[in-house]
């Protein structure tokens, strides 16, 4: 018979047999349980891809950002003779317009600001930024009348329509466009140029000068009320960098935030805006109507603050620069101002109606000396 000690070493050493052979098969449960999967594997190397992918994206803007500060900064260049200049094609010249009948390949959807934009490719290989809806029309007019004043800006082309091979489903407004057919109607394209950096209208190498004070009279004059800095943009083009009022798409509207409302391409609102603020014999400033009432700017601090800056931009403009610009103006005749609105798309009462407020606006610039103290 086993005393009691025996008894317990038996048991004991059966107890760790036991257990042992468990612990014999837990590795292949163990190696199932926390072992990687090849899904885990897969989307571990597909993350460290990609930041390795935004990594070396940044390293390259940043090496381009250094590149682009040995060029010269240039905002402005001698027109020529205004009176002769191509309003229908404008900076992009008949050279770099869309091809009649041309094919578009969808590339990607551009979900930055607010506008509904996507990139496509056309059969030669160049690549556009086509923009959808109500800034279509005047974003497109607005370029021709800075590009005659002499000032860099987009190569933009207004199309009543394209096909676009692949079209999807878009995240933003359609406005029309069918990913059945691939029909897009009322379109702008802008060749696509990659940005640098971002300016300030207050802070910048033209601070001023007779040329900014100049763009900002006629940002004012087109009722353009978008000037934020994300819409201010520097190209590297044949080694200079050009500094460029990108965005055009908010003028030949009403100015105003939240109430009353701002508005895009709309004549009657045009026409009816008043244009000049106030004057002296030294300054002017005028209407931009972009700062919300106090009882608003709680519900968006930030964006409401940037656009109540964009009112500085149109205030305290050197006369002389203001005339000068009205001067400029001046020399287009009265049909390179309508084809500016004819090129955009607009129907021919539409085109008379802004070409008339259009006029009208910088015959009261030029008239400022004789009438400041009215605006007093």
């Amino acid at each position: 018979m086993l005393s009691s000690q025996s008894t317990l070493q038996t048991l004991a050493l059966l107890g760790l047999f036991t257990f042992g052979y468990s612990l014999s098969a837990l590795p292949q449960e163990s190696n199932e349980r926390f072992s990687a999967s090849p899904a885990a594997t897969q989307e571990q190397a597909e993350q460290q891809k990609k930041t390795e992918d935004k990594k070396d994206k940044a390293e390259k803007k940043e090496r381009k950002e250094e590149e682009a500060q040995q060029y010269p900064a240039v905002l402005w260049r001698d027109p020529g003779d205004i009176s002769t200049l191509d309003m229908i094609n404008g900076e992009g010249g008949p050279e770099h317009a869309p091809k009649p009948g041309a094919e578009y390949t969808f590339i990607e959807e551009d979900m930055n600001a607010t506008a509904t934009k996507f990139y496509v490719k056309d059969s030669d290989g160049v690549e556009w930024l086509a923009k959808l809806g109500p800034e279509a029309k005047p974003e497109t007019a607005a370029t021709r009348f800075a590009w005659a004043m002499g000032y860099y800006t987009d190569e933009d082309y207004y199309l009543p329509q394209i096909h676009v091979t692949g079209l999807p489903v878009l995240k933003r407004n359609m406005y029309g466009a069918s990913p059945k057919t691939g029909i897009v109607p009322r379109v702008r394209l802008k060749r696509d140029v990659k940005k640098i950096e971002n300016w300030k209208w207050d802070d910048n190498p033209f601070v001023g000068t007779r040329e900014l004070n100049g763009l900002r009279t006629l940002m004012a004059l087109m009722n353009n009320w978008d000037l934020t800095e994300v819409n201010n943009k520097v190209y590297v083009v044949d080694k200079e960098r050009r500094f460029v009022d990108s965005d055009l798409g908010a003028a030949f509207g009403e100015t105003g935030q939240v109430i009353p409302p701002a508005t895009k391409s709309w004549l009657w609102g045009y026409e009816h805006t008043k244009f000049i603020k106030k004057s002296t014999p030294d300054t002017v400033s005028f209407v931009m109507r972009t700062r919300a009432l106090f009882i608003f700017r709680p519900f968006a601090p930030k964006l409401l603050t940037t656009y109540a800056n964009v009112e500085h931009v149109a205030e305290d403009i050197p006369i002389s620069d203001a005339m000068w610009m009205g001067s400029q103006l001046a020399k287009l005749t009265p049909e390179q101002v309508k084809d500016a609105f004819r090129t955009a798309g607009y129907p021919p009462d539409k085109v008379d109606g802004f070409a008339r407020a259009f006029e009208s606006r910088v015959a009261q610039l030029n008239n400022l000396r004789n009438s400041s103290a009215d605006y007093r």
